[in-house]
């Protein structure tokens, strides 16, 4: 799984998932832009990141479509091309279906599904005019089941599913693959949900969610669980998947 040299861009790396794949990336020989709303914490991961590779850090809204695009494009300019996009960027706001603001609704897609497809887009046409390229996007188990206390997340990563499928048989002929990735991975953005929840929410959550995960009953830990398996899907070990939803959750979504 060589990615030595790689040139690679990170969304959502200052934090959980995006730090981890950050760190990974590095360690693996590959040159990276970490990318993000949070500049403070953006740095510090990149000025850590050790290995054979570099990383530097832009700041990005990935809602904003002017921004995404002039991002991309002075990334790639700096990195010299563009083989990988790995797009953790997210936000999760909880509140059940018949309380769910107008306002939580909007910035959730404006992040999750809106962000996907521009981030996206800004990838494939830097990746298409050399017929190759991976996309690394990030769905949800939400996006395949109920959510009570989190409807228009789970909606918003549905529409990541969806979208991913249809780029990647879009993008396919060009060389581009795009598959998404379903983590259940301890990061900064899962906790701070929890602590939102009362004492009978967080039990509840725990027999939907940790119980549900055969290896151990635990989330992941980003950097030994999900790092490895975002270094396979940048690589050309990786080059015949497309269009695919996977889980990388210890069997949450499929062992019962």
């Amino acid at each position: 799984m060589d990615i030595k040299d790689y040139r690679i861009i990170v969304t959502g790396g200052a934090s959980g998932m995006g730090a981890a794949t950050v760190r990974n990336y590095v360690a693996a020989g590959a040159n990276v832009v970490s990318m993000d709303v949070a500049e403070e914490a953006g740095q510090d991961v990149v000025a850590a990141a050790a290995g054979p590779g570099s990383a530097t850090f832009m700041r990005l809204d990935v809602s904003n479509a002017a921004d995404v695009e002039a991002t991309f494009d002075l990334a790639a300019e700096r990195l010299g091309g563009l083989d990988v996009l790995a797009h953790p960027a997210a936000i999760q706001r909880s509140g059940d279906a018949a309380s769910v603001t107008v306002d939580d609704w909007d910035a959730m897609f404006a992040v999750n599904v809106r962000g996907t497809m521009l981030a996206n887009q800004a990838a494939y046409r830097l990746m298409a005019p050399n017929k190759r390229g991976s996309i690394i996007n990030f769905g949800s188990i939400s996006g395949l089941r109920p959510e009570a206390v989190a409807p228009a997340y789970s909606a918003s990563k549905g529409a990541v599913h969806s979208w991913t499928r249809t780029a990647a048989a879009a993008w396919g002929p060009d060389g581009v693959r795009v598959n998404a990735i379903l983590p259940a991975i301890a990061t900064p953005m899962y906790d701070a949900a929890i602590a939102r929840l009362d004492d009978e929410g967080r039990t509840a959550n725990y027999w939907m969610n940790e119980a549900s995960i055969a290896l151990g009953h635990a989330y992941g830990d980003p950097d030994r669980d999900l790092g490895p398996v975002m270094v396979f899907l940048a690589s050309e070990a990786s080059r015949f998947i497309t269009g695919q939803l996977l889980p990388v959750d210890g069997g949450q979504a499929s062992v019962r």
